[in-house]
Parts: structure tokens; C-alpha cells; sequence
């Protein structure tokens, strides 16, 4: 067992990992800690096991070239495996967005009365975007016609799809001279997996540069959609007061944890536990009520619409379950543990699993269907509220950790906080980047990953952004582990943010790191920057702003593709955790420099991340330099 505090700088994780050493329950760094050494060959991406022929693995200290059995080089085989993970990170966010569509496409047809169209401002400016007649016609007709304009992005065979036209004219005029323009977001993942079949594209940069057509498809695509049409189903979020960390757990009520990333199910759970059958059955029992919280991109669809506390991020959710007092966990897909079965097993937690794609042996299934939504929330909390007598009142452990933060803000919102509510423009956020209060702007965004302190990177980088007048965005669970330690409240400017951002934060209102969402929201993030391009004053596409993205804890398929649309999309990108190409100098170097010429982004891996924040810093400065910007106002 390593040191508690060098696994998590969280307070209220540490404890938790003293108690699961205390009884003898692994958790994600033990298993990490049991996987040592780690495959050198996996990590350098020189493995391939795309046939039968094989596996074959690339020597990287050979003294001559080496190939695999089909004469595959170390660059294919990198590049291969890279835009793989490209793939596999793309369908998770699209197949995400395609459900969302299905959602609106039952609600509009009144097969699913648990859903309503609570944006119709949104999404009659979609409906317009697809050139869908508005005026005179009844929401549910509109949004008919655009979920099944939508459901053809993702398997369309001609032309291309409509979202991208959303970037700035240089940007699409970049992607279209090179022939990446996402055509259908299924096509693009389909493409990937045949490309790299046995003896298809053998030329490593032909493989990225389809790996970057396929990123879009994700970003601008499938990401997009599914953030948009959330939006219009369970309205567009607003800044909003929240709590966040372990200790927002409850020792006297029901504590249900919904954990995941599709917003269907938990968005209606909210409104189930005010249900007055509900509110019986659990005083009943002997509770005062029912604690609903979120973990992970679950947590943060539903924090950033209804209030709702977030328990923690990815390396969190089992030492939720260790504090005893989680009566149920709900999961439905993506970066869910199969581990948290065992975990749950040595307390009274029921664990529940609702996605056709997600099941576990031994768990309880019950299956979501759009249709029956408010009584399969209702059945589920039900089974939380029949658990709760089952609680072992010593065993509970409940950190009290427990953070304010502000979340809630999109694209569309920033602009009415900048410019006022009669003014909505981002020319003050432009002009303070101009006059050299703001330095730029930074996506921090990403996962958690056991090979880095838990919450460390993400808010270590983010200080040092601040401190340095760049205004920063986030997502997920680098939004949460900034929450936890405090940096989602406007009083957090005052103690971290230089004097420029300072300044901008106190006549605004607003706290130094905006938080714009769940990891499909990134896509908010790339609007923004457009809105930004489009306000005028600083540059004519992405690739000129003063801007930078970064991951420093990332782990997950999905991450690469995010990183690689950013990158795609002209920013400088910095890894916490190197890609898995550094087994091919070829692709590394075209990947961390000659893309830049031709993409206007490209990569760097830096685990430390105040020399990471550094980085991004100097290239927000050279952007700078490039738009000749007079010296920051305070330095």
C-alpha cells in the first residue's frame, strides 16, 4: 500500500484510502501498484494484434529496422493503434449523442412523457441551423424533423455534416483544403477500423490525418450533438450554487449516487425523489429524506442544470462506496469501474445497472427504456429506500469535505455575463485580451489516472493559469477536482488569479475557472473559441487566438479523441500522460511538431503540471506577440 498522500491531495480521499487499507479493500492504485511493470511495448504503442499472424512487437532498442510479420513498421503500427483510440473515444461520445437524439425523437412523437422540450429557444436555432421550417409549426413537429435530421449525420453518405460549419471560415476552409471535413460520424469510425486492417493504409501520416477527420466527427459531431440536445430537453444550463466532495454524502438520509454520463435517466431521477410517494416510503424507513449525488459526467449533466452535489470524480466513485453510507449506486455507461462490484459487496451498497451496453455479473440490471423513465426512477429508488435499513451505523465514515462551487456555464451564457443581459457580446472578453488583462484562455479538461496524484495536476495547473491572468475553462473531472479544492468560487479569484483576471472577476462576478460541463461538453469550449474568432480582434481562426488545451490526468479512449479534436481545431494540446506513440519517432515528431503547419495544432507531454502550465503559457504569449499585442497590463 503507498502513502495516502501521495496517491490523492484530496482530504477527503485520503481518508477513504486509509480506511480501504484499513479493510484490506483494493482500489484502482492497488491494482496499478499489482500491474507493475506495466508492458513497455503497450506503453510505446509497438504492439499489434490486429491478425492472426501475430502479435508482433517492435524492439525499440534494435539496431536495424524492424517490422512485424505483415511487414507493418513501428510508424504503422503506432499510427494504427493511435487513431484506434481516436475511434474508440469517438463512438463513446457519438453513441452518447445518438441516444440524446432518440430521447428528443420519443419526445416529440409523445412516447416519452418524462421528457418535454424545456429549451424551445434552443431549439428552434437548431432547427434553423438544419434549415428546418419554425414559424408557425408546433415544437414537437420541429423537434420531430430535427431528431431525424440529426439521426442522418451519423450515418450520412453524401456531403458533409452540418455542425462544423460552425468554426470559423479559415478553420473549415483548412479542413476541407485537406480533406478531413467529418462526412458521417459513424462513417469516420467505420473508416478508421478498416483503414487499419491488415493491409490497408500503410503511410503513418495518411493514418493520423484520418484519425483527426475522425476526432471532428467527435468534437463537432457527436459531442456537439449530444450537448445541444441536452440542452433543449433539460434546458440549457445557468450559472447555478452547488456543493461538492465526499462529505456531501448524508448520515440520516437515503444516498443515492448516480454515476456515469447520459443525462436521460439521472435528469429524471431528480425529479423522482421529490415524488410524494417517495418522500413517504423513505420517512418510513426511518430517513429524513433523500440525498441524491453525482459522480463523474453524470454528476456534472445534472449539478450544472438542477443544483445537484457532485460526490466526487473517476478515482472517487470507490471510495464513495467505502464511506459506508451509499445506499445505491446507479451506472449507466462509460468510465465505470468493473471493480465496484467487489467494492460494494463488502459494504450494504446495492449497485445498479440501467444501459443495454453495460451489465456485470452479480449486479442487479434494470434496464432504462425512454418510454417508462419516471418508474424505472421511481422502482430504483425505491430499492435505495428498502436498503437503507441495512446500514451498519459504526461502519460509516463520511468525510466532511465539503466545498461551494458555481457551475453552469455554456457558450451561450459567458457572452450575457461579459456584455450584460441587454449587451451579450464577447467583445469584453475579447478587448480584456487585447489590453492585456486577460493573457488568453485554457481548456483544462480530462480524467483521473492513478499514475498521477489524484486531483494534483489538474489543480496545481490551473493555479498556476490563473496566477498568470488566463482565464480557464473546464470539464468533468478536472471540474471537480478544482471544485473539491475550492477554485469554482468567485472568492477564489482574490486568493489565486493575477491582478488582471482579478479585476475582470470581481466587476463580473464570476469565479477564476468557469465550469462548462460534462466531457461532451468540450464541444461548448470549441463554440466559445468560435464566438471568440468571430467577435473580432484576434485572428481569423482558432489557431490564432491565445489559447491552449490541456489533459494532466487523462486516461480514458475518450481524452485522445478530445485532445486530438482541440488539436485538429488549431490549439496546442498538453498530456499529463504521453500518448502511447513514443515507440515511433516518426509519428511522435509529426504529432508534437510538423502538424502544426499543417493543422495549426499539434501536442506536447509534460507530467509536471506547473511546467506544463508554462508551456501553454508561452504559447498563449507567442500567439500574443504574433497578434501584436501590447505587454500585459501588470507585468
Amino acid at each position: 500500500m503507498g502513502k495516502v498522500e501521495e496517491r490523492s491531495v484530496d482530504p477527503a480521499s485520503q481518508k477513504m484510502l486509509k480506511r480501504a487499507n484499513e479493510e484490506d479493500i483494493m482500489v484502482a492504485w492497488d491494482r496499478l501498484e499489482a500491474m507493475q511493470p506495466q508492458c513497455g511495448f503497450g506503453r510505446l504503442g509497438i504492439c499489434c494484434r490486429n491478425c492472426a499472424m501475430g502479435p508482433c512487437r517492435i524492439d525499440p532498442f534494435a539496431e536495424e529496422e524492424q517490422t512485424g510479420v505483415c511487414g507493418a513498421s513501428a510508424d504503422t503500427i503506432v499510427a494504427r493503434n493511435f487513431i484506434r483510440m481516436i475511434a474508440g473515444g469517438a463512438a463513446a461520445h457519438s453513441d452518447h449523442g445518438r441516444d440524446i437524439t432518440h430521447a428528443l425523437m420519443l419526445a416529440s412523437q409523445g412516447k416519452a412523457d418524462a421528457y418535454t422540450m424545456k429549451d424551445e429557444v434552443k431549439l428552434k436555432a437548431l432547427a434553423r441551423e438544419y434549415e428546418i421550417k419554425v414559424d408557425g409549426r408546433k415544437k414537437d413537429e420541429i423537434a420531430e424533423e430535427l431528431a431525424e435530421k440529426i439521426f442522418a449525420e451519423f450515418g450520412r453518405q453524401h456531403g458533409e455534416i452540418k455542425m462544423p460549419l460552425r468554426a470559423p471560415e479559415k478553420r473549415v476552409k483548412v479542413w476541407k483544403e485537406l480533406g478531413i471535413m467529418p462526412r458521417g460520424i459513424d462513417r469516420e469510425i467505420v473508416e478508421t477500423m478498416h483503414r487499419t486492417h491488415i493491409g490497408v493504409d500503410n503511410d503513418y501520416k495518411n493514418i493520423l490525418m484520418h484519425g483527426f477527420r475522425t476526432a471532428l466527427s467527435d468534437g463537432w459531431g457527436g459531442s456537439m450533438v449530444a450537448t445541444d440536445l441536452s440542452d433543449v430537453l433539460f434546458h440549457t444550463p445557468h450559472p447555478i450554487l452547488a456543493r461538492s466532495n465526499l462529505g456531501t454524502l448524508s448520515l440520516d438520509e437515503v444516498n443515492v449516487v448516480v454515476h456515469g454520463h447520459e443525462p436521460t435517466l439521472s435528469d429524471v431521477v431528480v425529479d423522482a425523489v421529490r415524488d410524494p410517494e417517495i418522500i413517504k416510503l423513505a420517512k418510513e424507513k426511518g430517513a429524513k429524506g433523500i440525498n441524491l449525488t453525482g459522480m463523474c459526467c453524470t454528476a456534472a449533466e445534472i449539478l450544472m442544470r438542477h443544483g445537484i452535489p457532485v460526490a466526487g470524480n473517476f478515482l472517487q466513485q470507490e471510495l464513495a462506496i467505502l464511506t459506508g453510507a451509499v445506499d445505491l449506486m446507479m451506472v449507466d455507461v462509460q468510465c465505470i469501474m468493473p471493480a465496484l462490484s467487489s467494492v460494494a459487496s463488502a459494504f450494504h451498497t446495492k449497485l445498479v445497472t440501467t444501459s443495454p451496453k453495460n451489465k456485470a455479473p452479480g449486479v442487479t440490471h434494470i434496464e432504462f427504456k425512454e418510454e417508462e423513465a419516471y418508474q424505472i426512477a421511481k422502482k430504483i429508488l425505491k430499492m435505495a429506500i428498502e436498503n437503507f435499513p441495512n446500514r451498519n451505523g459504526h461502519g460509516i465514515q463520511i468525510p466532511e469535505e465539503n466545498q461551494d462551487l458555481v457551475a453552469g456555464f455554456s457558450a451561450e451564457n459567458i457572452h450575457n455575463f461579459l456584455g450584460g443581459t441587454y449587451r451579450a457580446t464577447y467583445r469584453p472578453l475579447n478587448d480584456a485580451i487585447i489590453k492585456g488583462r486577460v493573457r488568453g484562455l485554457a481548456g483544462v479538461v480530462g480524467c483521473n489516472n492513478p499514475k498521477i496524484k489524484h486531483n494534483f495536476g489538474h489543480i496545481e495547473m490551473s493555479k498556476e493559469l490563473i496566477k498568470n491572468d488566463v482565464l480557464v475553462v473546464v470539464t468533468g473531472c478536472t471540474a471537480i477536482a478544482d471544485a473539491e479544492a475550492g477554485l469554482l468560487q468567485p472568492e477564489a479569484a482574490f486568493e489565486y488569479a493575477g491582478k488582471g483576471l482579478q479585476e475582470i472577476c470581481e466587476t463580473v462576478g464570476i469565479p477564476p475557472i468557469l465550469h462548462v460541463g460534462s466531457c461532451v461538453d468540450n464541444s461548448r469550449i470549441l463554440v466559445a473559441l468560435s464566438n471568440v474568432v468571430k467577435e473580432g480582434g484576434l485572428g481569423e481562426d482558432i489557431s490564432d487566438l491565445p489559447a491552449a488545451g490541456a489533459a494532466p490526468e487523462w486516461m480514458s479512449e475518450k481524452a485522445v479523441s478530445i485532445a486530438s479534436y482541440f488539436a485538429g481545431s488549431g490549439l496546442f494540446t498538453v498530456l499529463g500522460v504521453p500518448f502511447p506513440i513514443l515507440g515511433s519517432k516518426n509519428v511522435t515528431n509529426f504529432l508534437c511538431n510538423d502538424m502544426e503547419n499543417i493543422l495549426g495544432g499539434k501536442f506536447a507531454f509534460e507530467a509536471d503540471p506547473i511546467k506544463a502550465a508554462h508551456l501553454m503559457i508561452d504559447h498563449i504569449n507567442k500567439k500574443r506577440k504574433a497578434l501584436k499585442f501590447k505587454p500585459m497590463m501588470y507585468e
